[in-house]
């Protein structure tokens, strides 16, 4: 059957920006899916995507206007409960047969066939292809259905009377098969050859559309519209570069942007705008997310990463004379510089220092309490790791970069832009005079904020930023707000990530134990003297209120198992990024089932391991491991001494000690240095003896003395070889 090209439109009011790209996929993909499943597209059919603010489309190479027919074999029932013992047809097959289209007349050609020990009636017929109207039909009926609309509009259709539902109104329906128009309708609109094009701009309106082949021609020639979201992309991207280069600039990228700009034209011209210099000394965060997130401009850059006084304009009009629309612009971005500039010069009139107090008005969470009572807790925890990794003077900074990290949160500027938060306080504190170490570690204790982020730059900033996560995991958990399933509303998972990240490329000497029973206790005791927390208290019980964060009575602040859940907590995560690493689950669960408490060598643990099963003999050690861990595991009370060299009576249980005991000091040594990898392989002198061990020697004898001893001599051996990684789980 000869195939022509479909081409289905959707025309439609400005559809939202941000959802544009994924509509225009879903649309695309899911209409093409069910025609190819359907037989009326061929598998290897080519699918073009077109969306634009106005309208979502697609184009289908080889496409049938009627479906192969089909021979299809339809399971009937048991031959005894369909046939009498003449072999006619009785009421439940009558009726089986009637609801496929048949009638007794096809008795006759119905097969035969065992199903299990049940003899079946089987018919086979042949089922006609669905015409492409029909299947067209419900295509786009599935389609409106499984379109990812992030909120709905009813609106009511032309008629008066009838309402329905869509992402906004629809206008115009497109359905060609070729040149002919599929009898196909939809959202009350009936398909027909018919579009607009751009609003302004468009040499004809309403345009013709000749044949589903010249849709994205005409489009562009008689409608000014470039109807590909890539090809559109692609062109802004093109004139963004040239536009900049022509005044010796390069424009900021930010892919989201472009993507979002891409979605509010249809025809897209760069325009190149300018702002007065002055404006330059508001921090330029400011000034480029006030651009971008207001105007959907793009900020333009000297080449060494300075902000300049000129702006890019993705206009959706070409007209002879654009000066009117630059500066229409300009006049715009300078009303939003100004708002900048005023929250900047308000902000510097308080100190950091000076706003603290207003955080004892925050709330952070009903049951902890507010931001000015969770900055003495980072407080605290921050000073502990400062001390172990530099002592009294690291401390002392970590302290006073906790203390004013969240200041900022009150200020004027991140009220209004709060992903300047941590930014604009580092600004603050250099504008006050601190050091950089300080200011920089305002802002980057918020590091990293999500994956593949930048980490802390200096040792106080890693300080205030574990300091930071590891207040709300306990806190979070203290409370039980522990994530489940895709529910994750503080972030937690993101926050263990960090501390993760920081810990193992920054290769810090802290165990994870430590730091959390740190954290722990420092919450802890700071709950217990905190001016704040008795200010509080004593406030809520003087108006008869309850006290409504845990512990504010003097209380324990932290549930005992708090601990061991957050730990494991922390684990999985870590778990899971070295498996997204490539890391084998068999690898990673060796390593981290021992506990490493310091995730700056777990990778150098599960380099070891894997070198290790690169050796003739990993495999047979994992297996003999595996058999020692099942035999201590039966008698885990009778292993608890050291072995006696005067009960080793079987030379392959004196050899196996010998063995051992030879390569202990060779081992530890490695081990000590952090070797992983040689201290892994010294474990392949053992293969022999130990084989030799499970082959010739009885542990469980019913001597107690001789196999206690050989007991200790296996948990011995255990505690040698699982040392790096338990060994066991590499065992297939």
């Amino acid at each position: 059957m000869a195939t022509k090209n479909l081409l289905v439109e959707l025309l439609v009011e400005e559809l939202p920006p941000k959802s544009l790209r994924l509509l225009g996929h879903s649309f695309a993909e899911v209409l093409t899916s069910y025609l190819k499943a359907h037989d009326l597209a061929a598998k290897d059919a080519a699918m073009t995507i077109y969306a634009t603010p106005r309208r979502l489309a697609v184009h289908l190479t080889n496409v049938v206007s009627q479906a192969a027919d089909k021979s299809v074999s339809h399971k009937l029932m048991p031959v005894n409960v369909g046939l009498d013992n003449e072999g006619q047809a009785m009421a439940a097959l009558r009726n089986k047969l009637a609801s496929l289209g048949a009638d007794t007349s096809a008795v006759a050609k119905l097969k035969r066939s065992m199903v299990g020990k049940t003899e079946m009636l089987f018919l086979d017929h042949v089922v006609p292809g669905v015409l492409l109207a029909e299947g067209l039909q419900k295509a786009l009926d599935e389609t409106i259905v499984q379109l990812p609309i992030p909120k709905v509009m009813t609106y009511q259709l032309a008629d008066g009377w009838k309402s329905v539902n869509f992402v906004r109104p629809a206008h115009r329906l497109i359905a060609l098969h070729g040149d002919e128009i599929v009898p196909v309708s939809v959202l009350g609109l009936v398909a027909k050859n018919m579009t607009q094009g751009h609003r302004f701009e468009a040499t004809a309106n309403p345009i013709a559309v000749k044949n589903a082949d010249s849709y994205d021609q005409q489009l562009s020639a008689e409608g000014a519209v470039t109807a590909s979201f890539d090809a559109r992309r692609g062109e802004i991207a093109r004139q963004l570069a040239t536009a900049a280069a022509g005044v010796g600039l390069k424009p900021i990228e930010d892919d989201a942007l472009l993507d979002e700009v891409t979605a509010l034209v249809e025809r897209p011209n760069v325009l190149v705008g300018e702002f007065e210099p002055e404006f330059l000394d508001v921090p330029q965060e400011c000034l480029i997310l006030t651009m971008k997130a207001n105007q959907k401009y793009f900020p333009m850059l000297y080449a060494d990463g300075k902000l300049a006084n000129k702006f890019l304009v993705v206009s959706n009009i070409r007209p002879m004379d654009a000066s009117l629309v630059i500066g229409g612009n300009e006049r715009v971005v300078r009303s939003r510089l100004a708002d900048a500039k005023f929250f900047f010069d308000q902000d510097r009139k308080k100190t950091l220092a000076e706003r603290l107090s207003g955080l004892d008005k925050v709330i952070y969470h009903n049951k902890i309490g507010t931001q000015g009572l969770r900055i003495e807790y980072v407080r605290a925890i921050a000073n502990g790791i400062a001390q172990q990794l530099g002592g009294e003077e690291l401390a002392a900074q970590a302290e006073q970069a906790a203390t004013l990290a969240k200041a900022d949160l009150l200020t004027e500027m991140v009220g209004e832009f709060p992903e300047l938060q941590g930014i604009m306080g580092r600004y603050y504190a250099q504008y006050e005079g601190l050091d950089d170490d300080i200011a920089f570690a305002i802002e980057d204790h918020y590091k990293p904020r999500f994956a593949g982020d930048e980490l802390p730059r200096n040792q106080v900033a890693i300080c205030a930023a574990l300091a930071d996560k590891l207040e709300t995991l306990v806190s979070m958990f203290g409370i039980g707000q522990i994530p489940t399933g895709d529910k994750d509303p503080f972030a937690l998972r993101r926050h263990a990530l960090g501390i993760i990240r920081i810990l193992t490329e920054k290769d810090l000497p802290l165990e994870m134990d430590a730091l959390i029973g740190h954290a722990i206790q420092a919450i802890e005791d700071t709950n217990k003297h905190s001016q704040w927390v008795q200010r509080y208290t004593e406030n809520l019980r003087d108006s008869g209120k309850k006290v409504k964060f845990v512990g504010g009575d003097g209380s324990r602040r932290v549930p005992a198992e708090v601990a061991e859940q957050l730990l494991a907590f922390i684990y999985e995560r870590l778990a899971g990024g070295l498996r997204e690493q490539g890391y084998s689950a068999q690898e990673v669960e060796a390593v981290l089932i021992l506990h490493p408490q310091n995730f700056s060598d777990v990778s150098r643990r599960i380099a070891a391991v894997q070198a290790f099963m690169a050796l003739p003999e990993a495999k047979s050690l994992a297996a003999a491991n595996k058999r020692v861990g099942n035999i201590l595991k039966k008698t885990a009370q009778e292993a608890t001494r050291e072995v006696d060299a005067t009960l080793l009576q079987e030379p392959a249980e004196l050899a196996l000690y010998q063995a051992l005991v030879g390569m202990l000091p060779k081992t530890n040594e490695t081990f000590m240095a952090g070797d992983y990898t040689a201290s892994l392989q010294t474990l392949a002198a053992l293969k022999l003896p130990v084989d030799t061990f499970f082959d010739n020697v009885m542990v469980n004898t019913e001597n107690h003395q001789l196999r206690n001893n050989r007991l200790a001599l296996l948990a011995q051996l255990q505690q040698a070889m699982n040392r790096v990684a338990d060994i066991s789980k590499l065992a297939a």
